[in-house]
């Protein structure tokens, strides 16, 4: 005897034990009001250096031009919050210098200092690029193609020193590295509970955050490594 299945029947058999794709409310991320800009066409009257010696970060042809060789953190003054889009252009360099490491596109965003809750800025020399001095601050994280590019990570850091990864964070696969002399486009997302990370409209990380931090400062982070940056933006979400 045959049985007729209708076609949404044979469809649910189809992919029956087949992984569900859940889709991401970053796939369809909205930005509407430009809150914050800087095309590096002037100075760097909008940031704060913190670098170890050896380095520099300075504008080079209408670009923010880091060439590190032991730990800088460059912070955008204004405290930023809501829910935002940061989004910027970045280039990797690699042209034969000492520090053209094509490593450690790194970042941090919504970051506090517990220490000192009502000026940021106060401990800025002490920081002075420093890896460590960062722990202690509450923010987010994202290590992109660190490690002599081979890992792209993610940190939720809560401001008691401790640096937590989750492995869904620690990715190795090389999509997610760096491709030197590529200009590429990030986005760095603060939305409520949702935060997350684009890369040329694709996401890298998306992260569902029980309590979110809300409000703080956005910094270009990266060790012995030479970047450039322009097209800076913050941008309100539209919803």
């Amino acid at each position: 005897m045959k049985v007729l299945l209708n076609p949404l029947m044979v469809l649910i058999l189809a992919t029956a034990g087949m992984p569900m794709v859940m889709a991401s409310p970053l796939d369809h991320l909205s930005v509407g009001e430009l809150v914050f800009l800087d095309d590096f066409e002037n100075d760097l009257s909008q940031w704060v250096v913190e670098q170890m010696p050896g380095g520099t970060a300075r504008i080079i042809d209408g670009k923010l031009d880091i060439d590190d060789a032991g730990g800088c953190t460059v912070w955008f003054k204004q405290k930023i919050g809501g829910s935002v889009v940061i989004e910027f252009d970045i280039t990797m360099v690699k042209e034969g210098s000492a520090n053209d490491r094509v490593s450690d596109l790194n970042f941090f965003w919504m970051a506090t200092d517990p220490s000192s809750p009502s000026d940021f800025f106060a401990n800025s020399a002490k920081r002075h690029g420093d890896f460590k001095n960062y722990h202690p601050l509450r923010l987010y994280y994202v290590g992109y193609g660190a490690n002599d590019n081979t890992s792209t990570r993610f940190r939720r850091y809560p401001g008691d020193g401790s640096r937590p990864l989750l492995p869904e964070h620690d990715l190795s696969e090389p999509k997610f590295m760096n491709v030197p002399n590529k200009t590429i486009h990030l986005q760095v997302v603060a939305d409520g509970n949702r935060i997350g990370l684009k890369r040329d409209g694709g996401i890298v990380f998306d992260f569902f955050d029980k309590d979110p931090f809300q409000e703080g400062w956005f910094g270009f982070r990266t060790l012995k490594n030479h970047m450039r940056i322009d097209q800076f933006r913050v941008r309100h979400i539209n919803h």
